[in-house]
């Protein structure tokens, strides 16, 4: 009987021993499996807290990145406005000739900068030798009647000769020396040096020249073609001095005045803007449509800006400015929305998201409000925001692998 209760106790013991140990290794296991739970979570939160997407160098150029600092734009207060690229009739010249002649040379071409005064064509006519020819017989017998009346005048004065033959000596010579004077300003605007004239030097040709500085835009003859006098032969222009000339209907008159700034696109420049400050407001109406020119002087000029060009803008008749950025340079994820701020370092560029609250949308830009405070030196992308958040993604997937 003693034997039957030793083992019994013998066989609870153990099962008490073994129920504790299972209970142990199970405790155990689960510590382990919440720890190691807990230490991904706060990876995971860690790895949010400073995502960031990464490209380089040839990334960067590859996606054309634009970045700048926040810009303060007016998102509110405009007033639209089309019109044209111009330029002030001061800075445009027809070139013409003077006389019927034959083009012998051309020497420019459409897109050429001239100076003034250079020479674009030669020009040639048995006329031109004529007048030259003309020029220079007037000239010698100007000469032979001045020297007659100088003779006459001094024997009227010495009392040995007529009056009527110091008056007639005097009226010839005076007729002969304006004869000069008029072949000469006509050899002169032909750009015919009359010295080398009464030289004996005949020139077989004339030359055309730019009467401003700037480029050629138009070429309407051909070498050998005869031109009639006052024909428009070239077209040059100073596009220096290009401005917008826009339309502003009657309705929206009275808010547009000098001073204010305009933002305007051109359509051979897609996705760039234009900024120019109104010089000049018209005070008449153009009778179809209704509506005043208004001149702005362009702050930002392109080299390829031509008179002519079709504009579309809109002037700035309020003065309040926000940040803004282009829609581009903004991602949503949820109900969040965030934009990249960019760092170079070394050779890469590190773009980490910000979070921001939007505002007002005009166009392609959206007004931007800072969720938490930002340096006022903090660089921006500008662009391809969808692209560096996929590239962010990929990165924090790759890290938790």
């Amino acid at each position: 009987m003693k034997n039957i209760v030793y083992k019994f106790l013998i066989l609870f013991t153990v099962s008490i021993l073994a129920t504790a140990c299972g209970n142990k290794e199970n405790l155990n296991a689960s510590d382990q499996h919440s720890h190691s739970e807990t230490s991904k979570t706060e990876t995971h939160d860690h790895h949010d807290e400073g995502g960031e997407a990464m490209l380089s160098e040839q990334q960067f150029q590859a996606l054309k990145m634009k970045i700048d600092t926040i810009a303060l734009r007016n998102m509110s207060g405009y007033v639209e406005a089309n019109g044209s690229l111009e330029v002030p009739p001061q800075n445009e010249a027809a070139i013409t000739s003077v006389i019927g002649a034959n083009v012998i040379s051309i020497k420019v071409i459409e897109g050429d900068k001239v100076n003034k005064g250079q020479v674009v064509a030669y020009l040639s006519h048995p006329n031109i030798i004529k007048m030259q020819t003309d020029y220079l017989h007037a000239y010698s017998n100007s000469d032979f009647l001045k020297k007659n009346y100088e003779r006459q005048q001094k024997l009227y004065g010495a009392g040995v000769g007529s009056g009527s033959n110091f008056q007639k000596a005097e009226a010839e010579y005076q007729a002969s020396k304006a004869l000069v004077d008029g072949l000469e300003a006509q050899l002169q605007l032909l750009n015919v040096n009359t010295t080398s004239v009464r030289n004996g030097k005949i020139a077989q040709s004339i030359s055309l020249r730019s009467p401003i500085e700037g480029f050629v835009q138009k070429v309407e003859v051909k070498t050998g073609q005869y031109v009639e006098p006052q024909t428009e032969l070239f077209e040059i222009v100073n596009t220096h001095h290009v401005h917008a000339d826009l339309m502003v209907f009657e309705k929206d008159v009275y808010k547009v005045k000098k001073g204010q700034k305009v933002v305007f696109n051109v359509q051979s420049i897609p996705g760039e803007e234009l900024t120019a400050e109104i010089y000049s407001v018209g005070k008449t109406f153009e009778d179809n449509p209704k509506a005043v020119h208004v001149h702005a002087e362009i702050e930002n000029k392109k080299d390829i800006l031509i008179p002519g060009m079709y504009i579309q803008g809109k002037i700035q008749v309020e003065n309040s400015k926000t940040k803004a950025l282009p829609e581009s340079a903004i991602i949503k994820e949820g109900d969040k929305f965030y934009v990249f701020s960019v760092e170079k370092e070394n050779n890469d560029w590190s773009f980490k998201p910000v979070e921001v609250l939007l505002g007002a949308k005009d166009t392609n830009w959206i007004a931007v409000q800072f969720v938490d405070t930002i340096d006022k030196n903090t660089k921006f992308a500008y662009n391809n925001a969808y692209y560096l958040n996929a590239q962010m993604k990929k990165g924090e997937a790759e890290h938790s692998h």
